[in-house]
């Protein structure tokens, strides 16, 4: 599967944004699709995931209710709603396939095996 990121950028604190994932190969084979971030000097964090083939969402605490993982009817794209951008918002995001989590895996980074090249979000205070 390869992912490619858009739609990053700098916003005040209260705005919004939202981040666009195109998949291309073979999505099929996804169990989950989902966002991650990097803020600098810290590590990588589950943000979002969806499974791939029902729907389902899951949300890290600290976005649940600002932000939605949602996808398009031909499984091609997969985006990320981020309403009401905090400062501790900012990092890199990136978005992630993972062809062989199960449920309890699927926050954590080490199960996802394609990756995006990321792109930031910046949220000035």
């Amino acid at each position: 599967v390869q992912l490619q990121a858009s739609g990053g950028g700098l916003v005040q604190a209260g705005g919004s944004l939202r981040l666009s994932c195109a998949a291309s190969g073979r999505t099929y084979s996804s169990r989950f699709m989902g966002w991650f971030r990097q803020a600098p000097g810290r590590d990588r964090e589950f943000v979002a995931t969806m499974r791939w083939s029902g729907g389902n969402t899951y949300y890290a605490d600290s976005v649940k209710g600002r932000f939605t993982i949602s996808r398009d009817n031909a499984k091609t794209m997969v985006y990320l709603q981020m309403n009401n951008l905090k400062p501790e918002d900012t990092a890199v995001y990136y978005c992630a396939s993972a062809s062989h989590a199960i449920l309890s895996s699927s926050s954590s980074s080490g199960a996802y095996d394609s990756w995006g090249q990321g792109t930031q979000v910046t949220v000035s205070s």
